[in-house]
């Protein structure tokens, strides 16, 4: 005869503080698990994080063969992660375009929001019609440059 046993995997408790700053604790067995109420009226566990202050985050910039690590606050935005890493980069904010999970991200969406984590990686392409701008200009003067020698040389 063979008999079953079911093991509860977690423990319910019905004892919950309420504090005043909008975090909610609930003591089950063990550790106590900490509920925050975000604005729009969702329950959330509480993130841990350092004394006072945001979370700071190491994301991989990958440009093709090159990876680079910038550190943000894990609220910051992608427009804020463009600015640090064109200091690394070269490129302009303007001239990058950042993709987290095979998606482009807006500039203003927080890194939080979409899902970045520590050591996550995002890659960093140069905008295709910024790059076709670039290489026409450069045409362009190589032109301008070498029409001046030709009638020098003529002479």
């Amino acid at each position: 005869m063979i008999k079953l046993r079911s093991k509860r995997l977690f423990k319910r408790s019905s004892k919950v503080n309420h504090s005043g700053d909008g975090a909610i604790e609930g003591h089950g067995g063990g550790g106590g698990i900490q509920w925050e109420v975000r604005p729009g009226g969702m329950l959330v566990q509480k993130r841990e994080c350092e004394e006072g202050g945001d979370e700071v985050i190491t994301v991989r910039i990958s440009t093709g063969f090159n990876s680079h690590y910038i550190s943000l606050g894990a609220t910051a935005t992608f427009w804020e992660m463009k600015m640090a890493a064109s200091m690394v980069t070269g490129l302009e904010p303007r001239e990058q375009r950042l993709l987290f999970r095979g998606k482009e991200r807006e500039d203003d969406e927080h890194l939080h929001m979409v899902g970045v984590r520590d050591k996550d990686k995002v890659l960093l392409l140069e905008d295709p019609a910024i790059k076709e701008r670039k290489l026409r200009a450069m045409a362009g003067i190589s032109q301008v440059m070498s029409s001046p020698c030709r009638t020098i040389i003529q002479v």
